[in-house]
């Protein structure tokens, strides 16, 4: 599982994209499941983000869900169209 800190706004996202594409791919399993539950503050790089990894993991042929994802971040989500490509884990 891979974890989003409390803050990630465009001035974090690079380095954090980096360094959890890096963890993604030591990852063995199938499934990669991103926490987002403990983000607190963040802007539409955080989507940026998500997208990202979820590509990065279907290219690997791994399948992909977030947990805990922040209503906000739902939302804005739904406003840019992609809510549907964020999967919630179960």
């Amino acid at each position: 599982m891979l974890t989003f800190p409390a803050e990630l706004t465009n001035v974090q996202a690079t380095a954090l994209l980096q360094r959890l594409g890096e963890q993604l791919t030591a990852e063995t399993g199938a499934a990669l499941t991103v926490d987002a539950s403990a983000m607190e503050r963040f802007d539409s790089s955080a989507l940026a983000v998500l997208l990202q990894l979820r590509r990065q993991a279907l290219a690997l042929g791994k399948t992909f869900a977030v947990k805990g994802l922040p209503p906000r971040l739902r939302e804005l989500a739904g406003l840019y169209g992609v809510a549907e490509l964020l999967t919630a884990a179960t």
